[in-house]
């Protein structure tokens, strides 16, 4: 299951590239633009997070910019994703949309620039051609210096394979919803296989999965909160978990899990989960209002 081993908030993973990056990360989506944001991030990176994730579609790029600054941490101590968003699509586009989330968040790079969602089919039958556009203008930023890793999210096996056919930059990194009762395991495979790092939006199930019985007796015989066993988990499977919380003491907590292992049988138990804490969305659904 490529379980990593790590024992502090602050150990890094390193990806295809040789980039970096930080083994938990502080996710901002359903994060409320403005002050929330900004002092959530800020109190996330005063709790020792040092990977802070983003993306243009959540309206809170400048929030997480003033974050950053205001908690007094050099930015090259950060590890910084933004997102690209489905508007944006082709070379061109993204030159732009790469400048603006820049601009937006004050910052002079990028640590990961990812594609949001792909397009597919069901939106053109160019949606191969129109994919591959849109990563020429990401190998152009990351030759340039603007981002140091290129990576997509949401990406089923059929749209790596697409896109793979016409990277000459390989992406470094697929971030997808991942938990307990969504766990996408073969895409998780698929892409390690690839030699990709799996990044896990939602790792908490957008709070689904927190109330569930069956969960709160695993974690319980662990002496954790259900929340530490899918950060647990998701780190297990080699997985980066971004989960959120606006709350500073359950920031604390959600890093909280380096003193404890999940047996190989839960794991497997974790990993066939019946379905809870789905989000619906789907990429071939082509889910335009997705803003995770």
């Amino acid at each position: 299951m490529n379980n990593l081993s790590l024992s502090k908030l602050t150990d890094c993973i390193t990806l295809s590239n040789g980039v970096k990056m930080p083994c938990i990360g502080y996710g901002t989506w359903q994060t409320p633009s403005g002050e929330v944001a900004e002092n959530c991030v800020k109190s996330a990176l005063e709790l020792g997070y040092r990977h802070v994730d983003t993306a243009w579609v959540y309206g809170n790029e400048p929030d997480v910019g003033r974050g950053i600054k205001k908690s007094g941490i050099k930015r090259e101590e950060i590890f910084l994703t933004s997102k690209h968003w489905v508007t944006e699509r082709g070379y061109d586009k993204t030159i732009k949309a790469v400048e603006t989330s820049l601009e937006n968040l004050g910052v002079d790079y990028l640590d990961l620039y990812l594609i949001h969602w792909p397009c597919v089919e069901k939106l053109t039958p160019e949606w191969k051609e129109i994919n591959a556009s849109t990563w020429r203008g990401f190998e152009k930023m990351y030759k340039d210096g603007k981002i140091r890793a290129i990576g997509v999210s949401n990406f089923q096996q059929k749209h790596l394979d697409a896109l793979n056919e016409y990277a000459q930059i390989k992406p470094m990194v697929n971030q997808i919803e991942f938990h307990p009762g969504y766990t996408q395991i073969d895409n998780v495979r698929y892409s390690q296989s690839l030699g990709m790092t799996v990044q896990a939006w939602s790792p908490l199930g957008s709070g689904a999965v927190l109330n569930d019985p069956t969960l709160m007796k695993m974690a319980e015989k662990y002496g954790k909160s259900v929340a530490q066993l899918c950060v647990r988990f998701a780190l297990q499977c080699g997985v980066i978990p971004l989960p959120k919380s606006l709350n500073q003491s359950r920031m604390a907590a959600n890093a909280d899990v380096f003193d404890f292992t999940i047996t190989d049988e839960d794991v497997q138990k974790l990993v066939a989960f019946p379905e809870l804490g789905f989000s619906t969305y789907l990429p071939e659904d082509a889910p335009a209002d997705a803003l995770c």
